[in-house]
This record gives structure tokens, C-alpha cells and sequence, in this order.
């Protein structure tokens, strides 16, 4: 007679409690990794900074605008809750700035980019001296804005500037004071945003278009598509998101734009230059009003902070439909 024995289970084991099978049902537990500490000294060096220079004085602002804080006062600081906040509410002279300052962030931004999307193409093609083309279309980039604020007054000066010259030479007229003029300083000062921003934009836009695949570009002349077809179909759809991030940042750039325009008209000729960041600089230091000013500058900073999260928001919703 033959004796059939039940097969043996893995470990050793037959049987439901044995101790064999226990054991290899039991995965062993993964050993804990060592806190590495040292990666934080590594990163301490780039981390101390942005707490002492960004983060501290951020929220020491936003403290501060929740206080009465003034300049040559002899009492102590009192808090005073959401009161300049309320006040805010109500001052016409902070909203217009406000207004202003969307319509100087538009007017520098769409233009801008428009420019620095053609002059890219331009610099991308095979031509002659291109890299001498590409190191002179940085220079304004190069340039500090308090240099360029100086030399664009100089081009705008109304007895001898560069443009009354040229438009008294081609009988346009006598002339104007463009920077103190109610019709013409906004115009004027959105003209110089733009030529300053544009180069950094141009060099956004090349990097991307140097990375888009040029074989793409030849099937599609080789299927008959001409320029502008290749450029809706090929070049956009690899350009778009890097399109989309340098115009967020330069929207919110813009917004916040300071020296240029204090450099050129101080906010003037009666306030149609005063953008958000004048308008919070002269409530701080010349008025002396601190609180006031901070809670200013909370209001940009949550402006901002929503659009970049508009922005962020767009960016992830794109990736998932990608």
C-alpha cells in the first residue's frame, strides 16, 4: 500500500500552527534609516538667509500692520487689530494706485511678451552674426533699473531729448515733456517697463524654442504646412508652458515694479504713475505712517499670492490633461 503524505508547507511547516509557517507569513521589518543630520548643515548656508532676509521681515510686516506704528512718536506702539485694514477699505487714493498699478502690470506684461516672442524667433534662425544679435538683445537686462530710469529721462527730457529732437527735425512739432504730461507719463513709463523686461523674456522663450525638436519642424514642411501652420502646431504647443510661466512671473513682477518708475516720475505728475509700491513707500517714509503702509503691503502680498496660485492651479490642471 502506498501512503500518501499531504504536501509539506513552505517554511517547513504542515500544519496551521506551525511555527514554520508563522514565520515565513512574517515579513521582517524594514530596518529605520539613520536621521541624517548633516544634510541640514549642508543646507543651512542657503537656508539662514531667506528666514533672515525674506521670511523674518515678512512677518515682522505683517505684525506691524496690525499696529499704529509711526515714525517720531514718543508713546509706545499699540496694537489696533484690523483698523488700518478698515481704512484701507475706504482710501480711493490706495485703489487707484491699485488701478494703476493693473494697468501698468497689463501694459508692460501682453506687449512685452508679444516683442519678445517675435525678436526669439528672429534670434533663433540661422543667421549671420546671430550671436552678436543675441549679446545685444541682453543688454537692457544687464543694465540696473535706477541706469535706465536716468537714461530714459534723459531720451524724454523736453529741451534735449533724443525723441523732441527727432520730432522737431521731422516737423512732428515742438515737442512735450512727456513725463509730466496727465496724457502721456503713463504711456511714456509703460514704454521704458517694456524695453527693460523684454530681454529677459526673449531669452525664456529661446530656451524653449532651441529645445523643441527640429525634426517636427521638417515633417511638417515635408506634409506641406507653411510657417504659420508650423508655428500653431509644432512650435506653440512645445513653447506653451514655458510661455505661461516668464508671462506669470513677469505679471506679477510688473505689479510690484518699484524703481523704475520712482527713478522716472516718482509717481507723478499727479499721482498717474503712483503704482501700489509708491503709494505704500510714501505712506511708510515720507508720511511716516508704518501700520498704515504695512497693511498695505499684506494687501499686495495676497494679491500676488492669488495669482500665482491661479497660476500654479493652471499649470497642474494642464499637466493632467497633457
Amino acid at each position: 500500500m502506498t501512503l500518501v503524505t499531504a504536501p509539506e508547507r513552505p517554511g517547513g511547516g504542515s500544519g496551521k500552527g506551525g511555527k514554520g509557517g508563522r514565520a515565513a507569513r512574517q515579513a521582517p521589518r524594514p530596518a529605520r534609516r539613520p536621521v541624517e543630520y548633516g544634510a541640514w548643515f549642508l543646507v543651512l548656508p542657503a537656508l539662514l538667509p531667506i528666514l533672515v532676509l525674506s521670511v523674518g521681515p515678512l512677518l515682522y510686516g505683517i505684525a506691524l500692520a496690525f499696529t499704529d506704528a509711526q515714525s517720531g512718536r514718543t508713546r509706545a506702539t499699540q496694537w489696533v487689530g484690523t483698523l488700518n485694514f478698515q481704512d484701507l477699505l475706504h482710501d480711493t487714493l490706495f485703489w487707484e494706485s491699485f488701478r494703476i498699478g493693473l494697468l501698468w502690470a497689463v501694459g508692460v506684461t501682453v506687449p512685452q511678451f508679444l516683442l519678445a516672442l517675435g525678436l526669439a524667433l528672429l534670434l533663433n534662425q540661422n543667421l549671420r552674426l546671430r550671436w552678436l544679435a543675441r549679446a545685444l538683445a541682453i543688454i537692457p537686462w544687464a543694465m540696473p533699473e535706477v541706469v535706465v530710469g536716468i537714461m530714459w529721462r534723459l531720451v524724454y527730457h523736453p529741451d534735449a531729448g533724443v525723441l523732441n529732437e527727432t520730432v522737431r527735425d521731422l516737423g512732428l512739432g515742438d515737442g512735450r515733456d512727456w513725463l509730466t504730461g496727465l496724457a502721456t507719463a503713463l504711456p511714456a513709463v509703460i514704454l521704458v517697463g517694456i524695453w527693460a523686461g523684454m530681454p529677459q523674456t526673449t531669452v525664456a522663450l529661446l530656451a524653449g524654442l532651441q529645445n523643441t525638436p527640429q525634426e517636427l519642424h521638417e515633417a511638417a514642411a515635408l506634409d506641406g504646412a507653411g510657417a504659420w501652420r508650423r508655428f500653431r502646431t509644432v512650435t506653440w504647443p512645445a513653447l506653451k508652458p514655458v510661455a505661461l510661466a516668464i508671462t506669470a512671473l513677469n505679471l506679477i513682477w510688473n505689479f510690484n515694479a518699484f524703481a523704475l518708475v520712482y527713478v522716472l516720475t516718482s509717481g507723478g505728475p499727479g499721482g498717474r504713475t503712483r503704482l501700489p509700491m509708491l503709494f505704500a513707500y510714501e505712506e511708510a517714509f515720507r508720511y511716516g505712517q508704518f501700520g498704515y503702509a504695512a497693511a498695505m503691503g499684506c494687501v499686495m502680498v495676497a494679491v500676488v499670492s492669488v495669482l500665482l496660485a491661479l497660476h500654479l492651479v493652471a499649470r497642474l490642471k494642464g499637466g493632467e490633461d497633457r
